[in-house]
């Protein structure tokens, strides 16, 4: 069963605010991604954004994990944690943030590529952002949320992709992580039905081999098998009656 988090106009205005927040720190990282430039340097410059608009980063300290964004880089597909790693032309890096106001949160990823890029990198990309897409059209009460998994795998493994398996999209509203669990794969017709007033963030982790990850010695960076890169898109999205909503935009 999915928790019903948006009960009113307000409560969604609430969540817009917190998801509004998430994607100005996309767009300040647009901005500040290139080559030369540290993981850790836009850490800092993600988490005083998010300060500045009084808002807590979400990601601090959840877990014990130590900084306000995750920073994952080239075949680092999640939970990559910033440092004096420095960009490289050709690199990609994906930014995953989260950021609570007034009680509510709002979740988000973006894949940013550094410089110039390998045209088959930025097809990954592409056809990532497109799973996202497609994803969200399905966000609506009625739906199942194996419709949403099956789509994005539909889309993933024609291109001969890998879906992630061991990490999934969530449920979202006061807490960041709620009921239910939203897979990038699954079977059309199965799984709970969505219902107004939930709200989920839908989160394509997309390898460009294999579909197997491992979890590296730092306790949080995950990583592709076989060492090929990774992309990652995620939207916060309100099931409403006007179909589906995405919090975390401009």
């Amino acid at each position: 069963m999915g928790t019903i988090t948006i009960k009113n106009q307000d409560e969604l205005a609430a969540m817009r605010k917190a998801g509004r927040i998430v994607a100005e720190v996309f767009e300040l990282m647009r901005e500040k991604i290139r080559p030369g430039v540290t993981t850790a340097q836009l850490n800092k410059a993600a988490e005083t954004l998010i300060n500045k608009r009084h808002a807590r980063p979400l990601f601090k300290g959840y877990g014990g994990f130590p900084a306000a964004v995750c920073i994952s880089v080239n075949q680092e597909v999640i939970h990559g944690i910033p440092g004096r790693r420095f960009l490289q032309e050709g690199d990609i890096v994906s930014i995953d943030v989260g950021a609570q106001l007034n009680g509510f949160c709002g979740d988000g990823a973006r894949t940013f590529a550094v410089g110039r890029i390998d045209p088959a990198v930025q097809h990954l990309l592409d056809i990532t952002q497109a799973c996202l897409a497609e994803g969200i059209k399905l966000a609506v009460a009625g739906s199942r949320l194996g419709d949403i998994g099956s789509r994005v795998q539909q889309i993933a493994e024609a291109e001969g992709y890998g879906v992630v398996r061991d990490y999934v999209g969530h449920g979202i509203g006061r807490e960041l992580h709620e009921a239910p669990e939203v897979p990038n794969f699954g079977t059309a017709g199965r799984g709970i039905r969505l219902m107004n007033g939930m709200a989920i963030a839908i989160e394509p982790m997309i390898n460009m081999g294999t579909k197997d990850v491992y979890r590296l010695k730092d306790g949080w960076t995950v990583v592709t098998k076989d060492g090929l890169p990774s992309a990652h898109f995620e939207n916060t999205v309100a099931i409403t009656p006007e179909g589906p909503q995405i919090l975390t935009v401009l």
